[in-house]
Parts: structure tokens; C-alpha cells; sequence
């Protein structure tokens, strides 16, 4: 997938697998918008609970990105606004799911919207990432809501230590809980030629460190890395890997 407005061209892959479990309770999707090239919005849910109900609650999250998306008028809309919705929408659909259900769905999210002028919003509940690259240099990550992620940053454990923490799957916030979900925002002014945003859940960024993942997403075209990502991914998990997802989007110069 591309758009081409003034000069530059964004290129779009995702990747998805089951990796070891049962079932997939992943979903990422890309889309872009039907009206104005240049805009686009990227989705990963990493659902939780029961046999199914995590995968009714990810495609939740999925399913109301695309409603919302299809609605957003770029030339008016605040793309911060729009995706602060998603997680609410999502948080109380999925809310809904659990009272008609014998399961406790939650789902996480980590979403980016880009711009016609290449500004790009982000947001993210839970512990799948949005990363920020310029080239292979890491710009930005987003920080979990994760039980690990707080003893990280009260200087407790290293970040070495988090991935390999028997507690790292304990998540502070997501959909579909008593709690309101967290609504962490960030803004990135304009993405230059040769960035690269990636939204991944913790199935693919646990076995990656920023500066592996970087080289990656600068070295290979979207289509390819996202191939390379996810059997690498599969290789370390050594048998015992989760669902995982990705979704890269990278700003390229016309030849």
C-alpha cells in the first residue's frame, strides 16, 4: 500500500502469527484512508480471556477503529481526539461483550495515525509498543502499563531483567476492565524521509532489543522486515511463543 502526496510515499506491511498457543487473540490491521492520500491509521490488540473472548475483544478494538476511521475528515478532525475514542468505544464495547459472556475479554492497543502532512498521533493501553525510528535510531517508544515497566522506572529491575520478570505480564491498564483505560498520547511534529513507525505486540518485541528491531526496519522494505521479524520471533521463542502482530508503516522518498 501507497500514497504519494508532495514527494513522498508512505509503504505499509503487516505481519501476524499464532506462534505456540491454541488460538489467535492478535489482530493488526493498516488502514488507509478512502478519501485523502497520505493518511492512514495502523492497529494492534493483543486480546485476553477465556477461549474466545480475547479474540472478540481485539477485534473489538479492530472492528471500531474501522468505523471510526472511516468517519474522521482529516482536514477538521483532531487525530488525537479520534484516537482517544477507539480506546474508550473499544473499552466499552468490549465491557458490553463481558456482560454476555462467560469470559473476562480484555484487549490492549497501540494504534498511530499519520497525517497528510506527515504529522503522526499516537496512543496505547496495555503493553504492545508503538516505536518511533529515524532511520535505525530509536526516537520514541511508547511505556507499557505494566506491573514490570513501574518497577523499571522506580530504578528496581533493568530493562533486561523486565523481559525475563516471571511477573511481566501483569498489565496496570487495558480494555475491557473495572477501570477506566489509560489514554497516553503522544505527538511526533512531522515524520522525515527514512522513518519508520512500528506497532507490535509483546509476542514480537520481547525477543527484539530497540537497536536489533531498528537496523530491521532500516534495512528491508516493510513487506520483507515484517517476514524477518516474525521468523526471528518464532526462532527464539523456542517453542513457547505467544500470538504476535506487527504493523510497519515507513516514509520514502520518490525515486
Amino acid at each position: 500500500m501507497s500514497a504519494n502526496p508532495k514527494g513522498y510515499r508512505l509503504t505499509a506491511a503487516t505481519g501476524i502469527h499464532r506462534g505456540d498457543r491454541l488460538y489467535q487473540q492478535d489482530q493488526v490491521d493498516i488502514l488507509p484512508h478512502a478519501r485523502v492520500p497520505g493518511c492512514l491509521l495502523a492497529v494492534v490488540a493483543d486480546g485476553m480471556g477465556g477461549k474466545s473472548g480475547g479474540r472478540k475483544a481485539s477485534d473489538q478494538v479492530v472492528l471500531t477503529a474501522r468505523q471510526l476511521f472511516d468517519r474522521y475528515a482529516p482536514q477538521s478532525d483532531d487525530p488525537s481526539d479520534t484516537l482517544k475514542q477507539l480506546v474508550l468505544e473499544s473499552h466499552l464495547m468490549i465491557k458490553l461483550t463481558a456482560i454476555t459472556a462467560e469470559e473476562e475479554p480484555h484487549s490492549t492497543v497501540a494504534a498511530f495515525l499519520v497525517s497528510p502532512g506527515r504529522e503522526c498521533d499516537v496512543i496505547h493501553a496495555g503493553d504492545s509498543r508503538v516505536y518511533h525510528f529515524r532511520g535505525a535510531d530509536l526516537v520514541f517508544r511508547t511505556k507499557d502499563h505494566s506491573y514490570v515497566q513501574r518497577l523499571v522506572e522506580e530504578g528496581q529491575i533493568t530493562e533486561e531483567e523486565a523481559n525475563v520478570h516471571p511477573q511481566s505480564n501483569l498489565l496496570t491498564g487495558c480494555l475491557g476492565t473495572f477501570q477506566d483505560p489509560p489514554l497516553t498520547l503522544h505527538h511526533i511534529d512531522r515524520l522525515e524521509i527514512g522513518d519508520t513507525m512500528l506497532a507490535c505486540s509483546d509476542g514480537l518485541w520481547h525477543y527484539f532489543s530497540p537497536r536489533e528491531l531498528g537496523a530491521i526496519v532500516n534495512t528491508l522494505p516493510p513487506r520483507d522486515a515484517s517476514e524477518m521479524l516474525v521468523t526471528k520471533a518464532r526462532q527464539r521463542a523456542r517453542g513457547s511463543g505467544d500470538n504476535l502482530s506487527l504493523a510497519i508503516v515507513r516514509v520514502e522518498a520518490l525515486a
